[in-house]
């Protein structure tokens, strides 16, 4: 390995596994479980690298082996020399890519569920029709994953089916590693159902996916609280709701507004709001933290002007581009059914690859 700075992080991890061991096995350490719970987490994140990192060495090591070979004077193992040489090359090369993953740092967000958030941009009514496309576009990828399920929080609807703004749970196993690349603006070239003329329109729609923050990591003042009732708009007929069950939330120091009506109970919406309202401020702490450093893959959404684009969904050309990785899909009946991973996949080892690069500099 070229890299004497990811040798040096290897022997680290490699030290560090070794003490979580021994630390797991002393008597003292193991009466106090917090302690033992943490260790043996610790221990369980770093174990897969280190077990690359031994088998790294030990390729190594019959590496250098089977070269001192090719200087002995029997034909028949310099034969077993050559032989060997490019089966442990190539398998050195693979061990190296992969230990260069697992150096890169995770986000300990990965794992959370998120709230996502989609709201109208430019282009009026034809905005709020593609708002509701894209729910459903998410909608349908999170029924392809394995226990992946959607919640609705709040919605405010157009009087032609679509949205101004809605709000949504995902909850599941590594919902915010897979949909945090989907914050940005969105971009839809269509002929919308409104035109008469046949004339294709270009308009926005934004996203934000904040992953779920726990009580602890934001503190919030309950006076810096103002909370309103009023009553839900219900599912109409006989169960249209008459009591205020719906919650507004105003974060007086920030001006953010959280609205949640989902529920039928005033207790329940007000828990939803509150989940919104943390999520939100975490990510606007985040992004305060690191808008020079990735400020682009944080929550910024831009102003949903039509040029701040990360995805554009051209419907007479049958292609979807993901502007960020220059990547094209001319299958966008299938995108629009969530089919999303190729994207997801391509973003992923993008940022990946940057982190790995800045992580060698």
């Amino acid at each position: 390995m070229d890299s004497e700075h990811i040798l040096a992080r290897l022997d680290a991890v490699e030290a560090r596994f070794d003490e979580l061991t021994r630390l797991l096995a002393d008597p003292e350490v193991v009466q106090d479980y917090e302690k033992v719970a943490a260790y043996a987490k610790e221990r369980a994140d770093l174990e897969e690298t280190v077990s690359v990192y031994h088998r790294y060495k030990q390729v190594e090591a019959e590496y250098a082996a089977a070269e001192e070979m090719l200087a002995d004077a029997d034909e028949d193992i310099r034969a077993m020399a050559e032989e060997e040489l490019p089966r442990l090359e190539a398998e050195q090369a693979a061990l190296e890519q992969q230990l260069r993953q697992l150096l890169i740092p995770k986000d300990p967000r990965d794992e959370r569920n998120v709230i996502v958030e989609i709201r109208a941009g430019a282009g009026g009514d034809e905005a709020g029709l593609f708002a509701a496309d894209l729910l459903r576009m998410y909608t349908r990828y999170a029924e392809r994953q394995s226990g992946w399920k959607t919640e609705l929080i709040s919605e405010n609807r157009t009087g032609i089916g679509g949205y101004k703004e809605v709000v949504f749970t995902v909850q599941g196993k590594g919902a915010y590693s897979r949909l945090k690349y989907e914050s940005g603006v969105h971009r839809v070239q269509r002929v919308p159902v409104t035109e008469s003329s046949g004339r294709i329109h270009t308009s926005t729609v934004t996203v934000a996916v904040l992953p779920e923050v726990d009580d602890v990591e934001i503190n919030i003042d309950p006076k810096d609280l103002e909370i309103d009732t009023y009553g839900s708009s219900g599912p109409g007929g006989q169960h249209m709701q008459k009591n205020e069950t719906a919650i507004r939330i105003t974060h007086k120091p920030t001006g953010l507004v959280v609205t949640c009506e989902s529920e039928r109970s005033q207790t329940q919406n007000k828990l939803r709001a509150m989940g919104v309202l943390r999520a939100r401020l975490y990510e606007m702490e985040q992004a305060k933290q690191d808008a020079e450093i990735d400020e682009a893959r944080r929550s910024q959404v831009g102003t949903g002007e039509r040029s701040e684009k990360v995805r554009t969904y051209n419907y007479p050309q049958n292609r979807v581009t993901d502007h960020r990785v220059g990547l094209n899909s001319y299958n966008l009946p299938a995108v629009m059914d969530g089919d999303l991973d190729d994207f997801i996949d391509a973003l992923t080892l993008d940022e990946q690859t940057r982190r790995l690069a800045a992580m060698e500099a």
